[in-house]
């Protein structure tokens, strides 16, 4: 990536969707979550709004996603901010809804779902990485 200093995320992104879906038999995994990601402190604060419940599903088990989720967030963090020493990690991220399948969701898709919106809040913060130049002949 980048190794200019630089703030994550450098503006308000609302509404990152992430998916992660995985059908290779039984089980399978299904997470949709959509958060959005605010400029806060440094570190990373994670909470979750009153619409992001599950209407026929227990407490416990949605603060179980939750849970998944945020963990998720912020391990990519983490790992962004070891990849890119010149990254400030700032933010406030706030899960907003959250879409499940009643055979397959679990609290691991939640987690790569997190995993999933940090790199679609990258994307859309500041575009793709820049792609190696062919070797000239």
């Amino acid at each position: 990536m980048t190794t200019e200093p630089r703030t994550f995320p450098p503006r308000p992104l609302r509404a990152v969707k992430a998916v992660y879906v995985r059908q290779a038999g039984c089980p399978s995994s299904f997470a949709l979550a959509v958060a959005d990601f605010e400029p806060w402190e440094e570190g990373v604060k994670f909470e979750t709004a009153d619409t992001s419940t599950v209407p026929g599903w227990p407490d416990g088990e949605v603060a179980e996603l939750h849970e998944a989720f945020g963990c998720g967030v912020r391990e990519e963090l983490a790992e962004l901010a070891t990849l890119n020493p010149g990254t400030t990690v700032a933010v406030a991220v706030v899960l907003r809804s959250i879409k499940v399948h009643e055979v397959d969701t679990h609290p691991g898709a939640f987690r790569h779902a997190g995993r999933q919106a940090v790199r679609n809040a990258l994307l859309e913060a500041y575009g793709p990485p820049p792609r190696p130049r062919p070797k000239q002949p």
